[in-house]
């Protein structure tokens, strides 16, 4: 049996005549950059995602560049975040030559660990005499933000990375590129720090059909801010306030995610009944349990749901469980085989390996598993058998 990682084929087939529909009107239109479908899609992930202002641009790594810009951040500065995410969280922060500083994850959700972040606040930083700003104690940067990031679709306590982040004074933008959705004790991802940033890359949730982004905030200044930004610093045609960047999104795209927006919640529930399957299957073979060769993701709780961007499960045996997975054709991913502390591009920061027990293990074990909606019980029966091969072999 071939089991892909990610089936779009079968989203597009179910709402294919919609999306032909939205399509039809931007093209009879001929306005393809911003304009009213930008501007309605927007209105529509406000509501959704319960912030007063969204901003569509260019991609995920935008919405968070864009972001970083309308904070200020730049040379000289640093803004705290987590080693174990894609690239794009700590890229953004070096784009502008400011450092990104890394804090450990928590063992069971691999988010960023609110207790290691209150530590290093208090025992890693000191206030600049001159400026009072709080600095990094290592390196003397500026610190600007804390960046957690809502990985796989559970959010991030933000509870506790909020209570850290209000005592140093610093503004959380959350990285929400794999968020939607997701909430923390009834608020989604994107609407409880200064802003937040979603990327809609096919891959994602809520996928377009090429790179788009947006930037969601309560603070109307702010926003104000990143809109301008996205267009070469400029409110008034050709007169620019400050030096921007071009970061629009397609009319078209608009439209297609728009449409995409409908389906979302159904979609994520068909995503949490097939964890759920999962779960149940991996512990039915055994697989489950000290010893016995897989951690299953966490569950949602009281206080997080799991929207399941990823199903990614983590086993010591994880090389040989995916060379075993792919010679069946069942498709999986490694996220992400490097944390971002040890990646060469960052090496002047100064990171050796161990400096994040955390995130280096979850690098080593952990695979992501097919995860789609219309996921199948007959595909994930096959999926677990085989990886029941593997592991009990």
């Amino acid at each position: 049996m071939e089991v892909p990682q990610l089936d779009l084929k079968a989203q597009y087939a179910a709402i294919k005549a919609e999306l032909r529909a939205a399509l039809d009107e931007v093209i009879d239109s001929q306005r393809f950059v911003l304009g009213k479908p930008v501007e309605a899609f927007e209105a529509d992930m406000a509501a959704y995602v319960g912030a007063p202002h969204a901003v569509g641009c260019a991609s995920g790594s935008d919405a968070l560049l864009l972001a970083l810009m309308a904070l200020g951040a730049g040379a000289g500065d640093a803004v705290v975040t987590t080693p174990y995410s894609f690239f794009a969280t700590a890229g953004a922060i070096a784009r502008l030559g400011a450092a990104p500083l890394f804090v450990d994850v928590a063992p069971d959700t691999l988010n960023l660990d609110p207790a290691r972040l209150r530590e290093y606040l208090e025992r890693g930083t000191t206030r600049d005499a001159a400026t009072g700003a709080l600095c990094d104690r290592r390196t003397g940067r500026r610190l600007r933000a804390i960046m957690p990031v809502h990985l796989f679709g559970r959010a991030a306590d933000m509870d506790g990375i909020g209570a850290a982040a209000a005592a140093a004074g610093l503004p959380v933008i959350e990285d929400a590129a794999q968020g939607i959705g997701a909430t923390w004790k009834g608020r989604r991802a994107g609407a409880m720090g200064r802003c937040g940033g979603f990327s809609f890359f096919p891959s994602k949730n809520l996928g377009g059909w090429g790179d788009g982004g947006l930037v969601t905030s309560g603070d109307a200044d702010f926003a104000a801010r990143v809109r301008m930004l996205r267009v070469h610093g400029s409110v008034e045609k050709y007169v620019h306030q400050v030096v921007g960047i071009n970061s629009r999104l397609d009319a078209l795209q608009a439209a297609v995610l728009r449409v995409k927006l409908r389906h979302l919640p159904a979609w994520i529930e068909g995503r949490v009944a097939a964890a759920a399957r999962y779960d149940a299957l991996f512990r039915a073979a055994g697989l489950v349990g000290e010893g016995r060769g897989v951690e299953l993701p966490p569950p949602p709780t009281a206080a997080a749901n799991h929207t399941y961007h990823q199903y990614s499960i983590r086993t010591p045996r994880r090389d040989a469980l995916r060379a075993h997975l792919s010679a069946r054709g069942v498709g999986c991913e490694v996220y992400y085989p490097i944390p971002l502390h040890l990646q060469v591009c960052f090496r002047e920061l100064g990171y050796r390996p161990g400096d994040f027990p955390v995130a280096e293990q979850a690098a080593a074990t952990s695979l992501a598993l097919p995860m789609f909606p219309e996921l199948t019980a007959a595909q994930q029966e096959y999926v677990v058998g085989c990886a029941r091969e593997c592991l009990r072999a």
